[in-house]
């Protein structure tokens, strides 16, 4: 089954395009979308195709920042039927659980997971696909617009710690400091924010709970119309919890609200085994890492759930043919000769 995401996701694409120089029609067709599909935000175009535009985007104009340009003029009316819960939550954190709740109205490919830290709180978003995309611009994008929302929530409250990117620092860092105005992490072991968990509960004096009842309903009414994939909700998961050291199948089962013989069952329906999606999962994330000179093989095997290292090295060699630090030589090889 195709995932599919709002054309909304795609807002602000011609305008920047253009102003970089690109033809955004042309860029449009060569990944099978139209300006057309754009003029109406609730189309649904497939996501692979969304990110494929960005990361060609980006490539083609020599812009590295493309998908945050996109986000800095996001409105929350771009969350479409959300937006009408978003404003009348009484805090943030509120705000953040109903976007979780409803997320398969905005962007099936983005797995989005609040995490506790003592006094502070990660926002962590990854977007996912399935056949295991580049998703530095997508990523980027969905930070932006979710810092951009927290800012319209809590106004002159919103005071992020860290803004969190795993893909490595573009050359120019000018956009992403005027728009988080904070410290920023690249070739981080996650994709998010890092705030003060004080921050979120934060009383919103526009909060209106007669709305949010009214908004809550017709939500859940439009949310019951389409059946997500269970197994892209569990990859999504996995991807959030794996770095954290959760991603037990009684923790996705938690996250996606259902017990552990539900999912088992429901997995089972759709002839795959949790095991499978872990090691899915865990193949795309190695590679990630494995680029990253910072990440030395031990963090690496934490990262990925191995409390042993040899376990890792185990598993990385019947996956890859060769150990990891051979891996790891071999790719250093190719991109000095390719320098």
């Amino acid at each position: 089954m195709t995932t599919m995401v709002r054309a909304a996701v795609l807002t602000n694409y011609i305008e920047v395009a253009q102003h970089l120089g690109l033809q955004p029609q042309a860029m449009l067709a060569q990944v099978g979308l139209s300006k057309s599909l754009l003029q109406d935000p609730e189309q649904r175009i497939p996501v692979e195709a969304a990110v494929r535009l960005l990361e060609d985007s980006a490539a083609a104009s020599g812009c590295q920042n493309f998908g945050l340009r996109m986000a800095e003029s996001r409105q929350l009316s771009d969350f479409g039927a959300v937006s009408l819960l978003l404003p009348h939550q009484s805090t943030l954190r509120n705000a953040l659980q109903a976007l979780v709740q409803y997320r398969h109205l905005l962007n099936d490919s983005l797995a989005l997971f609040i995490e506790e830290a003592g006094r502070m709180v990660i926002i962590r978003e990854e977007v996912v696909t399935e056949s295991h995309l580049p998703c530095s611009q997508a990523n980027e994008l969905a930070i932006g617009v979710m810092s951009r929302l927290c800012a319209a929530l809590l106004g002159a409250h919103w005071r992020p710690s860290s803004v969190n990117f795993s893909h490595e620092a573009p050359d120019d860092l000018q956009l992403h400091r005027r728009l988080f105005g904070c410290k920023l992490e690249f070739g981080s072991e996650f994709n998010g924010i890092v705030c003060p968990a004080a921050d979120l509960d934060v009383p919103n004096p526009h909060a209106d709970p007669a709305m949010a009842r009214y908004a809550q309903r017709y939500l859940d009414s439009l949310q019951s119309e389409s059946e997500p994939s269970i197994l892209f909700d569990v990859r999504k998961a996995i991807y959030l919890l794996l770095p954290m050291g959760r991603a037990t199948i009684e923790q996705i089962a938690q996250a996606l609200g259902m017990n552990v013989r539900t999912l088992q069952r429901r997995l089972e329906e759709n002839n795959a085994t949790f095991s499978d999606l872990i090691n899915d999962v865990r193949r795309d994330l190695v590679t990630r890492y494995m680029e990253n000179p910072a990440y030395s093989l031990a963090r690496i095997a934490d990262l990925l759930g191995y409390s042993m290292p040899s376990s890792f090295t185990r598993w990385f060699a019947a996956q890859f043919g060769m150990p990891p630090a051979a891996w790891r030589a071999q790719r250093n090889i190719v991109l000095r000769k390719g320098g």
